[in-house]
């Protein structure tokens, strides 16, 4: 029966998690130059818009890590 409590737990940290991802998602438009950053590539042509936000992406995912590693450390 342990196996089913392995998985209990693993869902209901996937359900954190994405409640997580849901309120951000809801506020992201609200967050203050988020994908806005300088660096981040955006280009506009007549029929054509691409955006890339390489420096957006390099801050969340530095973020990201340091969240990790500190609740990775605290066990």
């Amino acid at each position: 029966m342990r196996f089913f409590d392995n998985i209990g737990k693993l869902l209901i940290f996937c359900g954190i998690i994405l409640v997580f991802l849901g309120i951000i998602i809801i506020f992201f438009e609200k967050i203050p130059y988020f994908g806005k950053l300088p660096g981040d590539i955006y280009i506009k042509r007549k029929n054509f818009v691409f955006y890339f936000p390489v420096v957006t992406s390099l801050i969340l995912s530095l973020i990201i890590t340091i969240i990790i590693n500190l609740l990775i450390r605290r066990k």
